[in-house]
């Protein structure tokens, strides 16, 4: 038995998971021609570290964020519907929203446009979380317990608020053509409009989870975006390029991305709950859902801090010693126990506080854990050294006073003193400041305008 097509839909045109990684106009047009509503995607994330949110810098270069934002721009003046991008600049804080800001402003400029743009600005200052925190109206996400430190919140450069649909949703009633988001929920930016309009609270969160990485829940992960149909009690998903297609599989897998609970995600006001959920083809490229069920909880804003730490000094080698490789994991720890000796002797109290960690990549340098027993020797690892102390000087004189151990010395004391394989010279790299998250936690707000600021410009 064929399912009948939804009816009454708000039409959500995805076109790319994020921002800067590439959209193709053709979808683009292809989404508009089938009759969406709106175009809504995200541009940010924590998943490649603190380093973006800390500094307020993009992950992306500006030349492909504006090459994507190009497209998009005119489209949305084309077309006539509302155009909204969450998390800007990879980590949605003020000078990160800021620098989208005046991407879009460039873009509209040049092609003569002039949209009315609403910025949803998202960071905290420390000052006001500390009240918030004082009235208990801040708490702990795992790992994390206690009480917060009020010491973590002014050691971090940026802090922000996740934000839920509601600023989007008063940004568009306000008469926003586009809106640009500080730190917001991936999930969020695409159901803002489809719960405006009057769909399902359930329908609209579940699809845009599952629209939250554009093609990542088809066949076709580098296709392109998708479609979003969104009804009272379900919705429909299917990708805007013509080789990519949306199975039951794919669409029901993208519940296990970034979540660790594949059938409830927690959202600022409530849970998504898809237990009961049904993901059946409409045909060869269209799947239907429904079943899912939206619990309302009271309303939290998820918070993110990143501040700097110590500054660190690479150096690497490649290693094809036979003996090394048959014992990966003795010559590591005797390196490290030889290294830490090594700096101790030589530099004593003026080395401060440091850390050497090595990494062996080609054996277990990516998750760390042991290799079971019985793994065959790799043909060559890759050794990574980090050093991390109080400043730049103070990593690289640690680096070079281990310079001599780390390229030559043997798996034993008895055989003769090797030379390992080192790609750079000098062979030190300094890498820079490390940055770290600082908080893992949740604000208690009454509502999710609470914390957001608003401002509407012009082209």
């Amino acid at each position: 038995m064929t399912l009948p097509r939804l009816t009454d839909t708000i039409d959500i045109l995805v076109p790319v998971g994020a921002l800067g990684i590439g959209i193709k106009a053709s979808d683009v047009r292809a989404g508009i021609a089938a009759g969406a509503h709106a175009i809504a995607c995200d541009a940010g994330s924590t998943d490649s570290g603190p380093a973006y949110l800390a500094t307020g810098r993009s992950k992306y270069s500006r030349a492909a964020i504006k090459a994507d934002l190009e497209i998009l721009v005119r489209a949305q003046a084309e077309a006539g519907i509302p155009l909204l991008i969450g998390s800007c600049g990879t980590s949605g804080c003020d000078a990160a929203l800021d620098w989208t800001r005046d991407i879009v402003l460039e873009i509209a400029r040049a092609h003569g446009l002039r949209p009315r743009i609403a910025l949803l600005y998202s960071e905290q200052q420390p000052a006001l979380l500390a009240a918030r925190a004082a009235e208990g109206r801040i708490t702990p996400l795992a790992p994390m317990t206690g009480d917060i430190d009020p010491a973590l919140l002014t050691e971090c450069s940026h802090i922000v608020a996740l934000m839920g649909p509601e600023p989007y949703i008063a940004a568009i009633e306000q008469g926003a053509d586009i809106v640009l988001g500080g730190r917001t929920t991936d999930t969020a930016v695409l159901a803002a409009v489809p719960l405006m309009r009057g769909a399902g609270r359930a329908a609209a969160w579940h699809a845009g989870k599952i629209a939250e990485c554009g093609g990542l829940c088809t066949t076709h992960a580098r296709e392109g975006g998708v479609m979003i149909r969104v009804g009272r009690e379900a919705f429909e998903v299917e990708p805007l390029g013509e080789v990519a297609r949306c199975t039951p599989r794919t669409v029901s897998a993208h519940m296990l991305y970034e979540n660790s609970d594949p059938f409830l995600l927690h959202e600022p006001g409530g849970i998504l709950d898809v237990t009961e959920a049904r993901y059946q083809a409409l045909d060869e490229r269209c799947v239907q859902v429904d079943g899912a069920r939206f619990i309302e909880r009271p309303y939290t804003m998820k918070l993110e801090g990143a501040g700097t730490g110590g500054w660190q000094t690479l150096m690497l080698v490649g290693i094809q010693d036979r003996a090394v490789l048959d014992e990966v994991d003795r010559f590591v720890r005797q390196m490290h126990e030889a290294l830490v000796r090594r700096v101790n002797e030589s530099m004593g109290a003026e080395a401060g506080v440091f850390d050497i960690s090595l990494r062996p990549y080609g054996w277990n340098a990516v998750d760390g854990t042991p290799v079971d027993a019985g793994t065959p020797a790799p043909r060559e690892i890759g050794l990574l050294f980090v050093a991390t102390a109080a400043t730049q000087e103070l990593a690289t004189q640690i680096a070079k006073t281990c310079n001599p151990w780390f390229f030559h010395l043997p798996l034993d004391p008895d055989r003769p003193m090797p030379s390992y394989a080192f790609p750079f010279s000098p062979a030190e790299v300094e890498r820079g400041q490390v940055f770290e998250f600082r908080l893992n936690h949740v604000v208690h707000v009454a509502h999710g305008m609470e914390l957001v600021r608003t401002v509407f410009v012009d082209a």
